[in-house]
């Protein structure tokens, strides 16, 4: 258990004003005698300074999970085939799914290429971007690069909300009229910019136990919310900054979302129980969300690595400097391909990368194709499949 300490991550309460956002005659009266009334808005606790003295049992399990995550971190960070790519797609894809936002690894492939734009793959392959954001100004915490990460995930979506903070109250559930009634209502929007100063302060104090600290940073981002939408997926890629500022990670991005997702339900119950004060269930979800991931991430790693050396099986007798094995390694990290990317990415001439194309599907590497806007691509079916079956046990709980 958390023993004494100076603060509570509990929030308090404030009563406010509620100026009704449809007129009268537009809803029934008993609507209008709920919405026409003052409302509760929390105040998050300030935790900068907050110390977090962890019992024997969980600080050993806290460290047996950062040990995990070092350890991934070393043994992927040296393998050649490109799993700092991989992984960070994949990651991007399960913190979407936990806002259940869906896709398959084709859908997703394909938006990478700009061949798709209809449904939730386009949105996922932004959240892969606000990752690499967060990761690349994992050393610059301030409120220019949380807006930036934001911006990163939303501009192309809902521009009229990237670029700055909320600048209107919100709220988590109940209806749509009014945050009466709510679920959750995080802070007013004036109190947004001093909150995100305490969680910056917060997360950049030495900490005992990094993990812990991250947890409970990002347990105050998402009761902060500090952006009309996209909280979430933001405040899972401050955890993979985070990761990296503290050197648990320093070559890949450890899928943590897969742990979490894994735990959805009692991953929401522990942002209600941080807020009423008890920070102990969001550590706990992270430490046991660390196993949760490490194990799924090996497993997809290990599949990945078997398609690579089945591949190498499949082309011998083929020059390890032709085409064919460029188009290959390429494959490894972009499932779906068109005749763009390789030509940037293998620098042969078109010639040679079609007869690359060729050899590949007459091996049973590729498959041709057509995307949504009938231009030609060439598929991997196997590493498709791998990552699909990667987040379908992500989403499994108690079944690993």
């Amino acid at each position: 258990m958390l023993e004494s300490h100076p603060r509570s991550t509990a929030v308090a309460y404030e009563t406010l004003p509620w100026t009704p956002r449809f007129s009268r005659d537009q809803v029934g009266a008993t609507v209008w005698a709920r919405i026409d009334a003052p409302y509760e808005a929390s105040i998050p606790a300030e935790i900068a300074g907050l110390d977090l003295r962890l019992d024997g049992d969980l600080s050993e399990a806290l460290a047996f999970a950062e040990g995990q995550i070092i350890r991934f971190d070393s043994d992927v960070g040296h393998i050649t085939t490109p799993f700092a790519a991989i992984l960070l797609r994949s990651e991007s894809a399960l913190s979407s799914q936990i806002e259940n936002l869906t896709s398959s690894a084709r859908a997703i492939a394909e938006a990478e290429l700009g061949e798709r734009e209809e449904g939730n793959a386009p949105l996922i392959v932004s959240n892969a971007r606000a990752m690499e954001a967060a990761i690349a100004a994992a050393d610059s915490l301030d409120h220019a690069t949380i807006i930036a990460m934001h911006r990163e995930l939303l501009h192309r979506f809902e521009p009229a909300i990237t670029g700055r903070y909320r600048e209107q109250q919100v709220w988590i559930g109940g209806s749509n009229y009014s945050p009466h009634g709510a679920a959750f209502v995080p802070p007013h929007h004036e109190r947004v910019p001093a909150a995100i100063d305490d969680f910056i302060a917060y997360s950049l104090q030495p900490s005992g136990s990094a993990l812990a600290s991250i947890a409970v940073a990002h347990a105050q981002f998402e009761t902060i919310h500090p952006f009309p939408d996209g909280n979430g997926r933001t405040g899972r890629a401050l955890v993979q900054a985070a990761m990296r500022r503290s050197g648990l990670t320093r070559a890949v991005t450890v899928p943590i979302s897969a742990g979490i997702l894994a735990q959805r339900a009692r991953y929401f119950d522990a942002l209600g129980e941080y807020r009423r004060g008890n920070a102990i269930p969001i550590i706990e979800v992270f430490a046991d969300g660390v196993i949760l991931a490490v194990k799924n991430g090996r497993r997809l790693v290990g599949d990945i690595e078997s398609i690579r050396e089945e591949w190498a099986e499949r082309l011998h007798g083929v020059r390890a400097d032709s085409a064919a094995h460029a188009i290959a390694r390429v494959a490894l990290q972009h499932p779906v391909l068109n005749s763009k990317l390789l030509r940037k990415q293998v620098g042969a001439s078109s010639q040679a990368i079609y007869n690359g194309i060729d050899r590949l599907v007459e091996r049973g590497v590729l498959r041709a194709a057509t995307s949504k806007r009938r231009n030609r691509l060439w598929l991997t079916p196997e590493v498709l499949q791998a990552l699909d079956a990667f987040a379908e046990r992500s989403a499994r709980t108690n079944s690993w």
